[in-house]
């Protein structure tokens, strides 16, 4: 009989995932001038980035997802990271949402 080698199962890791509550203050929303900022700013990070909105969960990496949500101004979203880097890519998505998305 041949010895065999135990292997512990490798731990993933866990994220605690941040999320904030925000209201978009970009007058026209997440059109696609403005979604096209937000995805090419979030999309360098490597965690997962998440809107819900409406009771769906939307891929904020994704413009064509974005664009389909229909954020309009003054809506209540929530912003979720998780993920390695989740509490830098939560800030700067809050930040860009806050500022109005580069368009006021």
């Amino acid at each position: 009989m041949r010895g065999r080698v135990l292997r512990r199962p490798r731990r993933k890791r866990r994220f605690k995932m941040v999320s904030k509550q925000l209201t978009v203050t970009n007058s026209q929303g997440f059109h696609m001038r403005p979604a096209t900022v937000f995805v090419n700013a979030v999309s360098k990070y490597k965690s997962n980035i998440t809107i819900k909105f409406n009771g769906n969960d939307v891929n904020a990496k994704s413009l064509m997802n974005l664009i389909a949500a229909c954020i309009k101004f003054g809506s209540n979203i929530e912003v979720v990271a998780e993920g390695e880097d989740e509490e830098a890519a939560l800030a700067e998505a809050v930040q860009l949402i806050e500022a109005g998305l580069g368009e006021e």
